[in-house]
């Protein structure tokens, strides 16, 4: 039986913290396909369709809020997954995020620690717990 390879999209400028995601994703199993700029997010999902995208809400290189916005207003994408992080001080952006349509918005630092289970609930079920 032929294993069904898992895409991520990790939406991410940080190239240290990109990274973490890549040896994770490595060590999971999964794809992951990297967007460190406006003009490759939409790339990528013009032309894919990822089981996972994760988002850093404290990217300066383009509006994540909007990236929500399009994820959520493309048929194509209304089930797929979003997970966000940011720095767990940012009451406001993470009440923003949930409201533009991301499932789970958490703290970096919870991000980190859970991503080894997020990457692998997506390998297993083709769609991480989120609760």
């Amino acid at each position: 039986m032929t294993e069904v390879k898992r895409i991520v999209l990790a939406a991410v400028e940080d190239m240290f913290f990109l990274a973490k995601i890549e040896a994770a994703a490595k060590a999971a199993g999964v794809d992951l396909v990297e967007a460190r700029s406006a003009e490759k997010v939409n790339e990528h999902l013009d032309v894919l369709s990822p089981d996972l995208i994760i988002l850093d809400l404290n990217t300066r290189a383009w509006d994540p809020l909007e990236v929500i916005r399009r994820i959520r207003g493309d048929p194509k994408f209304r089930s797929t997954p979003v997970v966000a992080f940011l720095s767990h001080v940012q009451v406001e952006l993470e009440r923003a995020a949930r409201a533009a349509g991301c499932e789970k918005v958490i703290p970096r630092s919870a991000f980190s620690r859970d991503l080894p289970h997020i990457l692998k609930a997506i390998k297993c079920a083709g769609s991480p717990e989120l609760s």
